[in-house]
């Protein structure tokens, strides 16, 4: 008997729906192939370039209307004809507002940002925090919008971390797979960002997954592409920054002045750190002696902000106006000093305020007023054998960024793709290089890196130095029931000598312990309540220790080479 149409469409119906079921079920259980992998990051890449184009526009209408124009291009000119009052009040009202989100949304008050996304590619597998992480963003969009002196890059990177996350937990991805899924994030929200491309790719292997391998190349270029096709469509193929056309390297004589400046930007960008880091440190104190709660830091951060805007309304925001008059030679030399500075002292507030907002566009900024300043020294000591003064400005801009990123190949890219520039890249390239040569000898690597050492997290130094923290005592150990286990007896003399690890521990605590004294063995303990004895669970041998180190060392190396 032949079948209706209506059952046949029924059947067709069920026969797809358990098609569909049935490959989300190998998706989960076997993992994504090759061609499935590329269809998640360009998905990823698509979510991404939508989340930092929603964060961008969510800024440059929060900005309009905070400050009541529509032409942020020239935000900077229009605040000087505010009322003074006015200048005070965004910044002093948007800091409180970030500051009571991030109390009521975040464990510790603070912003998440770069540095945390290395840490979960590093450590957690390639995931990051999405509840704190979405405050992050909403707490940076208000900072940016309301007089905050960072940049949008930060946020817009976590943000694109969680979405690879939620990703991740929906394919339960491995800790390869979730790292290239974080990449794709990454890279698609730098592209749609900054209209980057290839700078962004770059940058989620430079900076985020530290390493270049191939497997992970394709996936983070189609999601990287993504994210640019997505910031083209609502902004067209138009450059950030538009230069005089007269920037060639005029003279090869001027090779060693970019040597110079290349050595100035190091150390520029090197104050430019450690002025957030004491800023931190100092704004830290003063909370904890003065009992300010911590809701209100943010607030305070922001009165001061608004103190320096009545008279200096260039550090308002990014910073983007004051980057291109430095780039198109606008600024005289006590100007491009004095901005500087003044920037710098803008962004160090800002950051020890835990107000949010990334480093990336204040270090463009600070780099392109240093460069000016260096370019009109040396052309008025060297008129002869000088080109252009915005050629300086544009290499400082690079070399600053670049020693503070950690990252000279995607920054100097960055530098060429935001600009459209590719004519002075001899002259970038020699300043990006003995920056980031210099900057990388003060600082652990890069202003990310540096900021987890100062948590106590080692990345900089590579896997060897973070591994150990990631091997858990209680997954190498052996219990009191495996043949080759530790004589109890001595174990329990060990335990009242005071040689013993708590089973919550990592090898990062007890290979110290196996240097210092020899052992052959540390005994793992359960430390009960007060009063009462610890349980023994077994112990963790020198040689397991080593065995499960030099594997995760080998499995870190497979990934990064394969």
């Amino acid at each position: 008997m032949a079948k209706s149409v209506g059952s046949f469409l029924k059947e067709s119906a069920h026969e797809a729906a358990e098609t569909c079921r049935g490959g989300w079920r190998v998706l989960v259980d076997k993992g994504p192939s090759q061609f499935q992998f590329w269809l998640i990051a360009l998905g990823i890449g698509i979510a991404a370039g939508f989340a930092a184009l929603a964060f961008r526009k969510g800024i440059h209408w929060l900005q309009s209307t905070l400050y009541g124009t529509e032409d942020l291009t020239q935000l900077h000119t229009f605040a000087n004809t505010l009322p003074w009052f006015w200048l005070l009040v965004i910044p002093t009202v948007g800091g409180l507002v970030v500051g009571i989100i991030l109390h009521n949304f975040t464990p510790d008050g603070r912003v998440r940002s770069v540095a945390d996304v290395i840490q979960g590619a590093a450590l957690y597998e390639g995931r990051v925090e999405r509840k704190a992480g979405v405050a992050s963003a909403l707490a940076s969009l208000i900072t940016l919008s309301s007089g905050g002196s960072t940049g949008r890059e930060g946020p817009v990177v976590h943000m694109a971390g969680a979405i690879a996350t939620w990703v991740s937990d929906r394919i339960k991805a491995d800790g390869i797979t979730g790292r290239d899924l974080l990449g794709c994030a990454v890279a698609a929200a730098v592209s749609a960002s900054f209209n980057a491309p290839i700078a962004g790719a770059l940058f989620a292997l430079e900076v985020v997954l530290r390493h270049f391998a191939v497997h992970a190349f394709a996936p983070i270029v189609i999601a990287s592409v993504a994210g640019t096709v997505i910031n083209r469509l609502e902004f067209g193929d138009v450059t950030e920054f538009t230069l005089p056309t007269a920037t060639a390297l005029q003279f090869y004589q001027e090779l060693p002045a970019f040597l110079m400046l290349g050595g100035l930007c190091g150390l520029v960008a090197v104050a430019l750190m450690w002025t957030i880091f004491w800023s931190e440190d100092m704004a830290s104190h003063l909370q904890e002696d003065l009992r300010i709660p911590r809701w209100l830091r943010p607030a305070i951060s922001g009165a001061l902000l608004g103190g320096i805007a009545i008279y200096f309304p260039h550090i308002i925001g990014v910073g983007y106006e004051t980057t291109s008059a430095a780039l198109t030679g606008q600024l005289v030399l006590h100007e491009a000093v004095v901005f500087a500075v003044l920037k710098v002292i803008a962004v160090s507030i800002t950051m020890a305020g835990r107000m949010g907002g990334g480093v990336f566009s204040p270090a463009l900024m600070v780099g392109a007023l240093t460069g000016l300043a260096f370019g009109l020294i040396a052309t008025a000591i060297f008129p002869d054998v000088s080109g252009t003064t915005t050629l300086y400005a544009l290499a400082g801009l690079g070399a600053v960024a670049a020693a503070v990123l950690g990252a000279p190949i995607s920054t100097t890219l960055i530098v060429f793709e935001m600009t459209g520039d590719w004519q002075t890249g001899l002259a970038v390239m020699v300043a990006v290089s003995i920056s980031t040569a210099l900057s990388s000898r003060l600082v652990d690597q890069s202003f990310f890196l540096t900021q987890l050492e100062r948590r106590g997290v080692h990345i900089a130094a590579g896997p060897q130095a973070y591994l150990l923290s990631i091997c858990s005592v209680a997954g190498v150990m052996r219990s009191q029931s495996d043949p080759k286990a530790a004589p109890e007896e001595r174990c329990w003399e060990m335990v009242a000598e005071g040689s013993y690890v708590d089973a919550s521990a990592t090898l990062e605590s007890v290979m110290p312990m196996f240097e210092a004294s020899g052992a052959a063995f540390v005994p793992v303990v359960t430390l009960g309540g007060e009063g009462q004895p610890p349980e023994l669970l077994g112990a963790v041998f020198h040689v397991d220790a080593l065995r499960a180190f030099n594997k995760a060392l080998s499995d870190t190396a497979a990934e990064e080479h394969s």
